[in-house]
């Protein structure tokens, strides 16, 4: 299993070569516009286009709580749009983040690494408005991803 490796720098900048997976939280709603998801949009608009898009047709797609859109940015690197988070502010007292939504979002995640040979790049996922615990996230990167051996990276901003 290899390990989680923890670097200082912007997840929207890859390191290493090759096929690189840049992967986020999104919510529910079809929300686009706070935190990481605005590094996202410098980095390309493709993503939010997709999210968008995505969400205005959820009645005849798979947009829900756990799912993921690949959206590709360049010729090496992908973007995740992982649903895992509901709503977009605590209510009564509990935070939008789904764990477990997230968990099945980094399976897929992991699955679609392994079959194109790819490095998963992220911030601390679901620690900023989605108001969860990295100590909670963590093992379910390792769980879904690091287990099977894809390298895992995340960045902190220095």
């Amino acid at each position: 299993m290899k390990k989680i490796i923890y670097t200082v720098g912007d997840a929207t900048k890859p390191e290493g070569i090759g096929s690189k997976i840049i992967a986020h939280i999104c919510n529910d709603i079809g929300a686009w516009g706070k935190g990481f998801v605005l590094a996202i949009s410098k980095l390309s608009p493709a993503p939010e286009r997709a999210f968008r898009e995505w969400y205005a047709n959820r009645e005849h797609n798979d947009f829900a709580l756990g799912a993921v859109q690949f959206v590709s940015v360049s010729s090496d690197i992908l973007v995740a749009n992982m649903i895992g988070q509901h709503g977009i502010r605590a209510s009564r007292g509990v935070p939008p983040i789904r764990y477990d939504a997230i968990e099945t979002a980094l399976k897929t995640v992991g699955e679609k690494a392994q079959a194109e040979n790819a490095s998963v790049h992220l911030p601390r996922i679901g620690c900023g408005l989605a108001g969860g615990k990295w100590s909670e996230i963590e093992p379910l990167i390792e769980r879904q991803i690091s287990a099977s051996g894809v390298p895992v990276f995340v960045y902190d901003l220095p």
